[in-house]
């Protein structure tokens, strides 16, 4: 197995620090404090058998900054954060056998008198890193940040903790089909060549990638930090991690925040395919919005006229890719990968977010009209890691953990039939999101998902119109869990509210919760302004 300090080193935060500021889709540690033997013996009542000496493991908090290049560990210490790592087995139903290196991070209570506990982080992906987020959550919880421990850790074969890297040649392996059949038949093929990597590089680790065993990291980390219960927040895919822990470890949660659900019944290798219709709508939002802009940026005067030169420019990349940027720096773009861009950038409605994909659009058409197109160095820097092989370990380790949380259909032909059904409706969004992936090609799962059949009491966040997890997808948790409360956001095209997003309703209701253990009486409405 890789080992997992492999990955401590300044490349590696590098890396780091490019997906966050690129992928934007994230924890901290104060003051060495070992956990003391009665401790840890209390926090471990129950546990597995073969387990004790992991939820029992002394944590050794140390400095985050893993060198010179290293700004999340920089950041991490500035907030007051120590880091330390965590040892987890492979697999769990052979605890004296390989094990993995979890890393995590805390931001110590200062409020210890009025103490709640642990509060621990995901900031979704899958395969997203989460050590870096604890500074954010702490600003985001205003008055109540004293009062946890904000933990947060990188789970198993992401970023810091045991990476899984399969040598792809890209970073982002959801791609369009493109028009026709010749473009869906190169899908084909290139998304059977990513699995066989992967196979080939990481095919003893594959199958332990699953989000059951990432809900029982979380349990050892309780155990090793010496509590209880633990408080969560977890963001999109986090939220399905979430719910998985409520149901393999009741009794063992305390206050639970899901922004931005999914339904667990969506989750695994079909979790993008069920978004198609709102991603239609937020992009026409957005084409509202840069119609009632044009004399900035030229793209149309109409909701019709920016959709037909968007989709005339993946037109244009299919007849040859476009070529952005120059010298060593350019980047081809061809009809599979200009839709994957433009959705990209459509997971939110601040007029931040849609003044970049305005910019991008602008250079889009640039590129497709034949003339020379100089890139900003963030968009750059976006596209060399989406489409270059520098972010290999972050595609890899999301399709690890998508593909071992569900079979997928075997049968090229069934992706093809759902991408004509989608692409008469949706001639941009149905060929990427339908598409075939890699876990066609995968093997199959070691374990059948979560159902949901118990019930937690837990604050679900979704707004109306986001277009990564469906608002319907936070409705359908909410049923699942009736002892749920339902926060909704309307009329936001945004994936993620709690803390970013700058709502003050949401914001509020939030830290209402977390400080004081109360759901809401009924479900909250919250709207934009």
């Amino acid at each position: 197995m890789t080992d997992p300090h492999h990955s401590r080193t300044a490349p590696a935060t590098r890396r780091l620090g490019v997906l966050r500021r690129t992928l934007a889709t994230g924890l901290a540690v104060a003051a060495c404090l070992a956990v003391t033997t009665a401790t840890a013996t209390t926090a471990t009542a129950g546990t597995p058998q073969g387990l004790d000496r992991y939820y029992r493991q002394r944590l050794d908090w140390h400095g985050c900054v893993l060198g010179p290049a290293d700004q999340e560990g920089a950041d991490l210490e500035r907030a007051g954060a120590r880091c330390a790592d965590v040892t987890v087995p492979l697999d769990y139903d052979d605890p004296g056998g390989r094990t993995v290196t979890l890393a995590v991070s805390r931001i110590k209570a200062t409020d210890t008198r009025h103490r709640i506990g642990a509060l621990l982080l995901n900031d979704g992906g899958p395969g997203g890193p989460t050590i870096g987020a604890p500074p954010r959550v702490h600003a985001a919880l205003k008055d109540t940040a004293g009062r946890y421990d904000i933990v947060g850790m990188d789970p198993r074969f992401v970023g810091r903790s045991a990476p899984i890297d399969c040598g792809w040649p890209v970073g982002f392996s959801l791609l369009s089909s493109g028009p026709g059949r010749a473009g869906f038949e190169r899908q084909v093929s290139f998304q059977r060549d990513l699995a066989a990597r992967c196979r080939s590089a990481a095919g003893d680790l594959l199958p332990y990638a699953s989000t059951r065993n990432a809900a029982r990291d979380l349990d050892v980390v309780r155990g090793a930090l010496g509590e209880r219960r633990i408080s969560y927040l977890g963001l999109s895919y986090g939220t399905y991690l979430g719910t998985v822990y409520t149901q393999m470890f009741p009794g063992r949660y305390d206050r639970v925040v899901l922004d931005s659900a999914l339904d667990p019944r969506h989750t695994g290798p079909a979790v993008m395919s069920v978004a198609v219709a709102e991603n239609d709508r937020a992009f026409a939002d957005w084409a509202d919005w840069a119609a009632a802009r044009h004399d900035t940026y030229g793209l149309g005067r109409t909701r019709e006229e920016v959709t037909a030169g968007i989709l005339r420019t993946v037109e244009t990349a299919a007849a040859r890719p476009l070529v952005v940027g120059t010298g060593a720096a350019a980047v081809e773009l061809d009809d599979s990968r200009v839709p994957s861009l433009l959705f990209m950038k459509l997971s939110s409605d601040s007029d931040r977010d849609r003044t970049a994909l305005a910019e991008l659009a602008v250079l889009l058409a640039e590129a497709a009209a034949g003339r020379q197109v100089i890139l900003p160095p963030q968009t750059s820097a976006l596209l060399h890691f989406l489409f270059g092989a520098q972010g290999s370990w972050a595609g890899s380790a999301l399709q690890a953990v998508v593909c071992a949380d569900g079979a997928a259909p075997r049968d090229p032909e069934h992706y093809w039939r759902e991408i004509e059904r989608s692409r008469a409706t949706s001639p941009l969004f149905g060929p990427l999101l339908d598409n075939i992936t890699p876990c066609a090609f995968w093997d199959d799962p070691r374990e059948a998902p979560t159902e949901v059949r118990r019930d937690a009491e837990v604050l679900i966040l979704a707004a109306t119109g986001d277009p990564r997890t469906p608002y319907r997808d936070g409705v359908a948790l909410h049923g699942l869990l009736p002892g749920s409360r339902l926060l909704t956001l309307r009329g936001a095209n945004r994936h993620g509210l709690y803390g970013t997003y700058g709502n003050a309703c949401v914001d509020d209701a939030v830290n209402a919760y977390l400080a004081g253990g109360r759901l809401p009486r009924t479900d909250p409405l919250c709207t934009l302004r």
